[in-house]
């Protein structure tokens, strides 16, 4: 599959990238994609909930009443799981929600994240892009000749640069990562894909 190339004013320029059927085209495993996803939520997750149970209240452990002869259930003390303001019973505790997944599964998900970008021609290849200063309008500029401005993107680049990163951190919708970081949540929460050449190469190269 063969796409155009766009410079950052959104003109087509004259050279054209081709995209691996292999890699850019596979059939997308909707499976892979879950785990994947369901991982990197599960990763965000802090996993510091806590709540006390009885022999962490801070109460007296005096028997309330006597054992038997008032017509009641029996009762030990007032940190009780049954009593307002006792201990709860087997609440939740620190944890982590982390989980392995195998880098084949990983790998997959992200090849199928991008085949339904290219599946739903939601990709765009750039020239790579270059700002002399951090500048928000600079990139600004860059979506709007897509007129993208106003929907999710995420744009893909080969090597890190810190000037196109910084110019896109105050916009909303707008992020930027490196071929190496990529993840399928990130793939998949963008309307727009957008692809660097050198990112094009990496890609390729990660995947083979």
């Amino acid at each position: 599959m063969e796409l155009s190339v766009f410079d950052k004013s959104g003109k087509e320029t004259s050279k054209k990238v081709s995209l691996s059927s292999e890699i850019f085209e596979i059939a997308p495993n909707d499976h892979a994609i879950y785990l994947d996803v369901k991982q990197y939520l599960a990763h965000q997750r802090q996993g510091t909930h806590k709540a006390k149970e009885r022999n962490e209240i801070a109460g007296s452990t005096r028997k309330l009443k006597k054992q038997k002869g008032t017509g009641g259930a029996r009762a030990g003390a007032i940190t009780s799981p049954v009593f307002v303001g006792g201990g709860r019973i087997f609440g939740p505790r620190p944890r982590s929600y982390a989980f392995k997944l195998n880098k084949k599964v990983k790998q997959l998900a992200r090849q199928s994240a991008i085949a339904y970008k290219v599946l739903d021609k939601n990709i765009t290849v750039l020239e790579d892009l270059s700002f002399d200063k951090p500048q928000t309008k600079s990139y600004l500029n860059l979506l709007n000749a897509f007129s993208i401005a106003n929907k999710k993107t995420l744009l893909v680049v080969g090597d890190f640069s810190e000037n196109v990163l910084l110019s896109s951190r105050n916009i909303p919708k707008a992020k930027v990562v490196v071929a190496s970081d990529l993840n399928t949540y990130d793939v998949l929460n963008a309307e727009v894909l957008l692809l660097s050449e050198s990112a094009v190469s990496k890609l390729e190269q990660l995947f083979n």
